[in-house]
């Protein structure tokens, strides 16, 4: 259900096309957010062009104001949109994939452009995850030819996209974008699996004040190798639980045992 707010969301079929969270609500979101070097980089430099907007227009270089991000479910890249909302206080309007696809693609690039069209009334940071939903390559595309109508609109509005608002896209399938939707980025993100030292502050986060074992943390880095951001969180929860159950502290038999049962679809191999 969204969040009430003074400016109208767009509709389709009876519905809003987004979900709308305030600052406050995306604060929440991100107490416990890790980034990867080299995103903890882009997202910095970003932030410090915002920044400094006016220095930027006087030497005519254009502000960026659109993201790409990619990789495996789970590493972040939402909560990389709840992040930029919170950091420039302004709302996330999250766009909904089913109620913007409609069986009539005609209707679908309609609702493409409402959605741009609210953005650079309402500053925001608009995202929409799953992107390659809409913005799928027009090369062999054994998908009804209207489909083309919809990757067109959509560069439109890319190249149309002149606002205080924020646009950010995620995929997990960037070899399927059409090439002339990635070019019209001018940030793109890579999102991998967690290295070693992220994935023992990410886990350091997430146990918190609770009273562990001594060997607890090291342990579960240990034994959380190759799952996601998603996958450590679901584990650590539930290893807690474990813990509260038994009035004990938490064990690495706690997240051992909490491993087996939420038995993680595993990416070995993926680089961050």
């Amino acid at each position: 259900m969204s969040k009430n707010n003074n400016n109208r969301l767009p509709r389709a079929k009876g519905s809003e096309m987004a979900t709308f969270y305030t600052p406050k609500d995306c604060a929440r979101k991100v107490k416990r957010i890790v980034f990867q070097p080299e995103n903890r980089r882009i997202i910095k430099e970003f932030l410090t062009i915002l920044e400094m907007k006016e220095k930027f227009i006087l030497h005519d270089v254009p502000i960026p104001n659109k993201i790409v991000m990619f990789g495996p479910p789970g590493t972040g890249k939402t909560l990389t949109a709840f992040y930029m909302a919170q950091q420039l206080d302004i709302p996330l309007v999250l766009v909904r994939l089913d109620t913007i696809i409609h069986s009539h693609l005609g209707e679908t690039a309609s609702n493409v452009r409402k959605i741009f069209e609210y953005a650079k009334a309402s500053p925001c940071v608009l995202f929409l995850d799953e992107f390659d939903a809409i913005a799928r390559t027009r090369e062999n595309n054994d998908e009804v030819k209207e489909m083309a109508r919809v990757v067109n609109t959509l560069l439109q509005c890319l190249d149309e996209f002149e606002c205080d608002s924020i646009f950010m896209a995620a995929t997990n399938l960037q070899e399927e974008l059409d090439h002339a939707v990635w070019r019209r980025f001018d940030t793109k993100m890579t999102y991998g699996m967690p290295d070693e030292a992220t994935r023992s502050e990410y886990i350091r986060l997430l146990i918190g004040d609770f009273e562990k074992e001594e060997q607890t943390l090291k342990q579960a880095s240990m034994s959380l190798k190759d799952c996601s951001f998603a996958d450590m969180e679901q584990i650590v929860l539930k290893a807690k639980r474990k813990a509260i159950i038994e009035s004990s502290m938490l064990t690495s038999e706690h997240i051992r045992y909490s491993f087996e049962e939420y038995k993680p679809h595993l990416i070995a191999g993926v680089i961050s």
